[in-house]
């Protein structure tokens, strides 16, 4: 049986919690075979970001090329793009590739609040990313700065948002996250394609700290799903009910903000003899 292929072209995450790695660990999760493109070297824990460091653009097309030249990828999602140059590259290689399924998370800050890209890299990811995309994946606030207007307040604001998006920007689908926000439950507004009916998704908030690398792994399982030709409704809400039961699970790993138990599940299981 042929194991489907995804593509994850981010930073990383040098505590294990976000970015490439967590990419990586949703992947196997959901029986994917994860490639990857480093656009970005973190050095990072679960309290802050203190230092990034881009990957060259030219060597992030070389990282692209060298991986779609050779494998068959079934899905993309891209998370840190540091600067406008990565973007573009990311675009073109996307078309050059002619590769589809593409889930955009538009990684903007991370959980600690530290600033992962410029402000021309995100005119660069409206100009040139979001039309490629099958979905683009915002929280509340990366939403509101994609528009550049106020935090939505309600589910209503949140669906008028997305469909700004895919107005402004051409996406053709956009699952506005609502975990800023303070409902009793996470509500996340999804609309897969232009006319379609919003869809609102809910999960009763959890009371937890360990929250670091929720959106990433959002969208890798996302992508994951899609690889697999899950239909995109029933990724997104498949890949939300993971996302909150990694957080149920979550250790509590470091001293700050704790990732998500991507692994959750194995704790079921005795490992390999």
């Amino acid at each position: 049986m042929t194991r489907a292929i995804a593509l994850t072209i981010a930073g990383s995450d040098s505590s294990g919690g976000a970015g490439i790695q967590a990419d990586l660990k949703t992947f196997s999760v959901f029986g994917v075979y994860g490639a990857s493109v480093i656009t970005a070297l973190t050095a990072q824990n679960t309290q802050r970001v203190s230092g990034v460091l881009p990957t060259p653009a030219a060597f992030v097309k070389a990282q692209l090329d060298a991986v779609a030249t050779d494998l068959t990828i079934a899905a993309i999602k891209t998370g840190m793009l540091p600067t406008a140059d990565i973007v573009d590259i990311v675009a073109d290689g996307i078309e050059r590739h002619r590769l589809s399924r593409v889930i955009v998370d538009p990684v903007m800050i991370a959980t600690s609040g530290d600033a992962l890209v410029d402000g021309v890299a995100i005119d660069r990811l409206r100009a040139r990313l979001l039309p490629l995309c099958e979905l683009v994946t915002p929280n509340l606030p990366e939403a509101a700065r994609l528009l550049d207007t106020p935090q939505a307040r309600s589910i209503n604001e949140m669906e008028a948002q997305a469909r700004a998006i895919q107005m402004r920007f051409g996406a053709r689908g956009v699952l506005i996250k609502g975990g800023h926000g303070a409902e009793v439950d996470a509500i996340d507004v999804l609309v897969s394609q232009p006319g379609a009916p919003a869809i609102a998704l809910a999960q009763r908030r959890l009371e937890t700290s360990n929250t670091h690398g929720t959106g990433c792994t959002l969208s890798a399982a996302i992508a994951a799903l899609r690889a697999q030709q899950v239909p995109l409704i029933e990724a997104v809400t498949r890949a939300k009910l993971y996302v909150w039961l990694a957080l149920a699970a979550a250790k509590g790993f470091g001293h700050g903000c704790g990732p998500v138990d991507h692994l959750y599940h194995i704790d079921r299981f005795d490992p390999p003899a």
